[in-house]
Order: structure tokens, then C-alpha cells, then sequence
């Protein structure tokens, strides 16, 4: 497991490279001057050549490419064209925001999700499955940023229940994480509902209501315990694809994250920040990702079994050699 999670690792250095790469280029080939934009009138057409001679923006593309790899073996993401910070300093100050807000996210849509799609499953094909699956297409297809408006109009203009924005207080928080958290609710609830499809018709499942045992006990002992395993890589995935994806809740109910910080830097041409951003959540979705590996290993003795088996394969193949 060590020299898997090993491998893993390694294989971020190159992923890493890439990403950098596709980045810059997008941002070479996007229309935009981001010295213009920082002074606007303030300055001459001969000044803002200077200043982007001194920011770089000038030299080769792979220059510009090498150069940015050197700076970030050395731990340096770069500084804030409009800000003048380090960059890495404010994505690790604004990445609690962040987290806490698709942590909160996530909690809500697995304790929806996987109870609706249990509840869809052992009810095939009749209207409450039907009811379940509407409601999950259209979770899945509603746009965040209307439903996020109508919530603040509802709750917080007509009601006034909560906060319209800011998280000062902790009723701030209530409507991002709900605003979030029923588009991934239905991703979960639909691969829930499937995998309890497909364990419910097993063989053990069948010789466990033979052998008398309450239904209740049947699907919860015995098919949920087996059909939320693939589930967990889903949970995974999405909770790695949140990190970048909050983006519009952050901005509509003024968070201060990564959503809200790199968006303001397209918006500026702060090629910095983006270049950090992009890099910064990357590096996350990634790890996320090994983590999710490493736990689907830990709670499926099938994975272990097959490492195993290849290990000991890999051992007697150099021995008789």
C-alpha cells in the first residue's frame, strides 16, 4: 500500500506539469491586458510596455513556462498583479472557506442522497420511484445560480429568516451548503439507487430473507453495506469536483474562498492568481482522489485481495528469474 500511495504521488509531478502548461496556455491565447486593465489611464503607452517587460509578459512562452516552474519548486506561486500578495498566502487563507463550506455540503447531500436512493431502490418502478427520480434530474439540472436566488429571495428577503450574504454568523452558512448540496444529493442518490438494484438481486441476499431475517435488517445489514461501496469513489469524486465548483455560491453569497478569489482574477487578467488557483485546486481534487483509493482498498477486501495476489505474482516471477 505504501509503494502504491507512492506511485500515486509521483504520478502528481507530472500531472502537475501539465496543468501548468494548459493553464499558461489558455492565458496566452485569452484576449486581455492585464497592465491595461491595472492602470487604466494612469499611465503612458511607453510606461505599460515597461511593466509588462517587468512582469514577463513579454518573454517566449516557454520561457515564461520554465520560469513559472522554477518559482514553484522554490515554493513561490507568484505575487498578485493587483493585490501585490503572495499568492499562495491568500489561497491558504481563503481555503477554509472553502472547505467548510463543501464539507457542510456533502454531509447534507450524503444524508439526503443515500437515504432517497435507498428508499427509490426498494420501491421499483412505482410512483415513489418515479418521484425520486424526477426530483433527482431536476436537482441534477437545475442552475445553482437560480436556485441560490430564489432561496434568498424566499427565505431571506420574504421571510427574513437568514442573512442574504456573509458568513459572520453561522446562519450564513445554511443556504450555500443547501444551495450545493442537492445537485450532488441527486448524483449520490442515482448511483445509490442503482448499485441497491443490482445488490438486491444477489444470490446471499435472497438466502438472507430465506433464512427469515426481517427486510429491514436484509437491506441495511446486507445490501446497503455492499452497495455503498462504490458509492464512496462517487462521494469522493464529487467532493474533489466541489472544491473548484463553488464558485457561483461564493460569489452569490459573498464568501470569501478560492471560487470567489480566482474568479475575481479572471476578471482582472491576474494571471498569477489564476495560474495558483487552477494549480492550487488540482493539487487538492488530486489528493482527494488517492484518498478516496486508499479508503475503497481499506473497506473492500477484493481490492486488497487482488494487490495481493499481484504482489506475491511480482515476487515469484523475479525469483524464478
Amino acid at each position: 500500500m505504501l509503494a502504491y500511495i507512492g506511485r500515486r504521488l509521483l504520478l502528481l509531478i507530472p500531472t502537475m506539469l501539465g496543468i501548468v502548461l494548459v493553464v499558461l496556455i489558455f492565458i496566452v491565447i485569452t484576449p486581455g491586458d492585464p497592465v491595461r486593465l491595472m492602470s487604466g489611464d494612469l499611465l503612458t503607452e511607453e510606461e505599460m510596455e515597461e511593466l509588462r517587460i517587468e512582469l514577463g509578459l513579454r518573454d517566449p512562452f516557454f520561457v515564461r513556462y520554465v520560469n513559472y516552474i522554477g518559482k514553484l519548486l522554490r515554493g513561490d506561486f507568484g505575487t498578485s498583479y493587483k493585490t501585490k500578495r503572495a499568492v499562495l498566502d491568500e489561497l491558504l487563507k481563503r481555503f477554509p472557506f472553502t472547505l467548510l463550506l463543501v464539507s457542510m455540503s456533502m454531509l447534507l447531500a450524503v444524508g439526503i442522497g443515500i437515504p432517497l436512493g435507498v428508499y427509490a431502490a426498494t420501491n421499483q418502478y412505482s410512483w415513489k420511484d418515479n418521484a425520486a427520480i424526477f426530483a433527482s434530474l431536476f436537482c441534477v439540472s437545475m442552475p445553482n445560480f437560480w436556485f441560490a436566488l430564489m432561496l434568498i429571495q424566499l427565505v431571506c428577503v420574504k421571510l427574513g429568516l437568514l442573512p442574504t450574504a456573509g458568513v459572520d454568523t453561522w446562519k450564513g452558512w445554511i443556504l450555500p451548503a443547501i444551495t450545493n448540496a442537492l445537485g450532488y444529493a441527486a448524483t449520490i442518490a442515482r448511483q445509490t439507487r442503482s448499485n441497491m438494484l443490482e445488490v438486491i438481486r444477489q444470490d446471499y441476499i435472497t438466502t438472507a430473507r430465506a433464512k427469515g431475517q426481517s427486510e429491514r435488517n436484509v437491506l441495511f445489514r446486507h445490501a446497503l453495506k455492499n452497495a455503498v461501496i462504490p458509492v464512496i469513489m462517487i462521494i469522493g469524486s464529487v467532493f474533489g469536483i466541489a472544491l473548484g465548483g463553488s464558485m457561483i455560491s461564493e460569489v452569490i453569497f459573498s464568501i470569501p474562498g478560492l471560487g470567489s478569489y480566482t474568479l475575481s482574477a479572471l476578471q482582472s487578467r491576474d494571471y498569477p492568481v489564476i495560474q495558483g488557483s487552477v494549480l492550487f485546486i488540482s493539487t487538492l481534487f488530486a489528493l482527494v482522489l488517492l484518498i478516496v483509493d486508499i479508503v475503497f482498498a481499506i473497506i473492500d477486501p477484493r481490492i486488497r485481495s487482488q494487490y495481493i495476489v499481484k504482489k506475491k505474482k511480482a515476487v515469484s516471477g523475479e525469483a524464478a528469474s
